[in-house]
Parts: structure tokens; C-alpha cells; sequence
């Protein structure tokens, strides 16, 4: 399954201790990918446990706009499997809404956004008030205008009127308004997602990797329970 966007996932703990230690990890996945990402990045759930991301990338114009860092990777792998269930037409009438704004508040937002593009109309290449107003005279008859008349008919004024009477949108594929309001909220959190979604967990550490990581914790919080000693006794001199 080709991959629809990407975000480089960065472990946190190596961050704050200055050290940026991440990976790109591609969408849709699997848990085994996030596994081994995770182990390669070392977040093993012992000595490092949290991470975060630093950018997105994908071929879905504007998604990445509205993903924030601390995304959850269930989430939003049940967001790219969605995606690769879009035709062409789908994705495109997708990429106008994201750009309009509309239902883009969370991942949530946007899944149950992909879950409604039939609440959409989309008009591609229709980039301005003119072709608007050219479509919904010559091709969807909305006004009769004379033959004679339209030589000197004002297009883009009557475009502009459409647009603004039904709160229309001139994103860079094409124009988008929202033709329904049965707009229905399916997914409410990540208890919907189907379990074949889900892909996070820590990486699967053999006995001798979790002795090393557990020896690895107790030598260093020996080491900073000594530092704060000795800083402590620094200040009482």
C-alpha cells in the first residue's frame, strides 16, 4: 500500500538531553514498522518512553497543515487507511474542504471529514468568480440570461454572488461549497478504531535487552541522585 504521508518521529527524552535522535515513519503502517522504528530511535518503554513529532509530509495537499506533534499513531494510522479507501474524485474534494478550513480541528475532526465528503460539492479547476459564474449560467442553467445578453453578461459578478449565498470555497484544485447539513459525527475517540488500525506499541525487548535497559535506569538515577549530593553539599560550604 503506497504511503500517503509521513512524519519523522523523534524520541523526547534524547531531545530534552540534547540529542536529536528520530525516524520517518510512513502511512498507513504496521505495528511491526512502529516497533522497529521505536526500538531504532531507542523509546523501548523502559529507559525512554515518550516522543513526539517533529513535521509531516504526504501527498494529501493541506492534511499536514492541521497535525500537531503529539498525535496519537493509532489515530492517525486509521486516518491514512481511510484515505486509501478514496478514489481520485474523493481525495481531491478532500483536499479542497482541508484547504477551506472546514471540519479541521483534530484528527478526529478531519476522520469524521472523510467519514461526510458527501456532504460536498466540488467543482475541479474552478479557481475564480468568473468560471463560476460561467458554469452556473451556460452548463447548470441557474439563471436564464438571453443569448444577446450574454456577451456583455458580468460572470464574475454573478460568481461572486454564488459564492457568497452559499459560502463557497476557491481552493487551488478547484471550488467546494457544502451542498448538506447531515453532517454525522462517526468517530468520537480512539475507541472506534478497529483493532486491525491500530499499530503502537513498545518494541518486544528479549530478557538480556530489558536486564541492560533496567541496569541502564538504576545506574543512571544512582548517578543523579549523586550529583544532587554532591551539588547539595557545594551550597552548604
Amino acid at each position: 500500500m503506497a504511503a500517503l504521508f509521513e512524519a519523522y518521529i523523534t524520541n523526547l527524552g534524547k531531545y530534552n538531553e540534547g540529542e536529536l535522535v528520530g525516524q520517518t515513519l510512513k502511512f498507513p503502517t504496521s505495528p511491526q514498522e512502529v516497533q522497529a522504528l521505536l526500538k531504532n530511535i531507542g523509546v523501548d518503554g523502559i529507559r525512554y518512553e515518550e516522543f513526539f513529532i517533529t513535521s509531516f509530509d504526504g501527498d494529501v495537499l493541506g492534511l499536514y497543515d492541521y497535525l500537531s506533534e503529539y498525535e496519537n499513531l493509532d489515530e492517525l494510522n486509521h486516518l491514512a487507511r481511510l484515505l486509501s479507501e478514496l478514489d481520485q474524485s474523493e481525495l481531491e474534494t478532500l483536499e479542497a474542504v482541508l484547504d477551506s478550513g472546514d471540519h479541521t480541528s483534530s484528527v478526529a475532526d478531519i476522520i469524521n471529514l472523510v467519514h461526510n465528503l458527501d456532504c460536498y460539492d466540488f467543482h475541479p479547476g474552478v479557481t475564480d468568480e468568473e468560471t463560476l459564474g460561467r458554469i452556473y449560467v451556460e452548463d447548470m442553467g441557474a439563471l436564464e440570461v438571453p443569448e444577446d445578453v450574454k456577451p456583455y453578461f458580468d460572470y464574475a459578478a454573478y460568481g461572486r454572488d454564488v459564492s457568497i449565498n452559499e459560502n463557497g470555497h476557491f481552493a487551488p484544485g478547484g471550488y467546494v461549497t457544502k451542498m448538506s447539513t447531515d453532517f454525522r459525527e462517526i468517530y468520537h475517540g480512539i475507541q472506534d478504531i478497529p483493532p486491525e488500525h491500530k499499530v503502537f506499541s513498545f518494541p518486544k525487548l528479549s530478557i538480556r535487552e530489558q536486564m541492560a535497559a533496567y541496569k541502564e535506569v538504576i545506574d543512571s538515577s544512582s548517578l543523579e541522585g549523586y550529583r544532587q549530593i554532591s551539588q547539595k553539599e557545594h551550597e552548604e560550604r
